[in-house]
């Protein structure tokens, strides 16, 4: 998306990357587009845009992930400074702010309590059917040509535990920073 989030009259190119990278770029000169800021997520971005959501005046970017979470990035200032010996006071618009996330934070606990018991009832039923629950599968392959390698990415809607890779020819497994995957090699019988 482009979108003025700086404030400063020029729109910026705001990018949404597969590895979680959320890239602010501004274009200083005629040149190539500045990386201003970054912040990094942990799923792939399916969506980008900018605009005024939360608060009248406080420019945003909105993000949606993979998964289908929305993430949000403000100028909003987090923290606010009083004076010395002053006391911080909530104004009357965020007391009920807070009041009502509380509100449906409790409402949110108690239905998932509801459900949580009606799947306990259902499934010592003796009528209940198991089935393995569809999720769709977000893969890449693709070739690296500064190293002449290919990048295998995976993502799914739920944990992954294990990851099976089985290859007629020898490969090699090269280590890269966002991944925390412990690798185990085993020899196959060719039969």
């Amino acid at each position: 998306d482009s979108f003025d989030i700086l404030g400063d009259g020029v729109k910026e190119l705001l990018v949404g990357r597969d590895d979680g990278m959320i890239e602010i770029y501004t274009f200083e000169s005629a040149d190539d587009p500045v990386l201003r800021h970054d912040y990094a997520l942990s799923e792939s971005i399916a969506s980008i845009q900018g605009g005024c959501v939360g608060k009248d005046g406080y420019d945003e970017i909105l993000a949606a992930t993979y998964s289908g979470w929305l993430t949000g990035l403000t100028t909003e200032p987090v923290h606010r400074e009083g004076g010395s010996g002053e006391e911080l006071k909530l104004s009357q618009e965020m007391q009920n702010k807070i009041s009502s996330l509380r509100n449906e934070l409790e409402h949110l606990q108690m239905k998932v309590l509801q459900e949580r018991e009606k799947y306990q009832q259902s499934a010592q039923s003796s009528t209940a059917v198991s089935s393995v629950p569809a999720f769709s599968v977000n893969e890449k392959f693709t070739l690296n040509k500064d190293d002449a390698s290919y990048s295998l990415i995976l993502e799914v809607q739920t944990a992954i535990d294990n990851v099976l890779v089985q290859s007629d020819v020898p490969i090699d497994l090269l280590d890269v920073d966002k991944n925390s995957t412990v690798v185990s090699f085993s020899s196959c019988d060719s039969e």
